[in-house]
């Protein structure tokens, strides 16, 4: 049976723990006993470990026997912010997908509303990344960071940059991929409900970013962005 697997909270030496909400679900809804064993990542590596102690709270864990991990892709999303039940399930395939980092951006068109709303709710995207990433057996979730503006967005840096444009019907994202010699870390921007404008279009292909389309038909966000990350995934493998 395949042990599961859980991203400490604290690591010293050798004992690890989990804290808060993290350890009372393994406490309450598991019910974690004393000398049971689990697979817990200290973000270095994935170790097999047993309980040592269970508090309030709080459930630790001593060190074992260093066990196989897969990487994470070396992909990065940018997704604009769109509605948030919508991209809290995309955070939450991306994860299980394998992407190392989510970028939400702030577009033309995304609600004023969820703007506002938005840096409240990057914690609670890191909880939801957690949980998908334990679940699919990660040893790190993907970094997620606050919302950054559009003019900030396109100037992160990255060996292959691309846009996901509705307005391009002429070159297919796994073209751009399989035409790029480069090595690193790949950048995928995805828009918000209603696409990029064309400013934001071209914004972006001022700084570098090649635009390119996933197809004929109008995808919503979540799934251009889960489509997009599992193409260029595959690509990469």
């Amino acid at each position: 049976m395949t042990r599961r697997r859980w991203i400490a909270d604290e690591v010293s030496g050798n004992y690890a723990a989990l804290t808060g909400e993290h350890a009372d679900h393994l406490i309450r809804v598991l019910r974690v006993r004393v000398g049971q064993e689990f697979d817990i990542s200290t973000g270095d590596a994935v170790l097999h470990w047993h309980v040592v102690k269970i508090e309030n709270h709080r459930v630790e864990f001593e060190l074992g026997d260093e066990v196989s991990a897969a990487p994470s892709a070396d992909v990065t999303l940018l997704l604009a912010i769109f509605k948030f039940d919508r991209m809290e399930w995309a955070i939450e395939k991306c994860t299980e997908l394998g992407v190392a980092r989510i970028v939400p951006v702030i577009a033309h068109r995304t609600d004023t509303h969820l703007v506002r709303a938005s840096a409240k709710r990057a914690e609670r995207w890191r909880r939801i990344a957690l949980q998908a990433a334990e679940q699919a057996r990660r040893a790190t979730p993907p970094e997620i960071g606050g919302p950054l503006k559009i003019d900030q967005a396109v100037g992160l840096s990255g060996a292959t940059k691309i846009v996901l444009a509705e307005s391009e019907n002429q070159v297919q994202l796994r073209d751009v991929l399989s035409s790029s010699a480069s090595e690193g870390e790949t950048l995928l921007a995805i828009g918000p409900e209603g696409g990029w404008t064309d400013a934001e279009l071209e914004q972006f292909r001022t700084a570098g970013w090649a635009a390119a389309s996933l197809g004929p038909t109008i995808l919503r966000a979540e799934t251009a962005a889960i489509a997009a990350l599992a193409i260029t995934i595959s690509e990469q493998t």
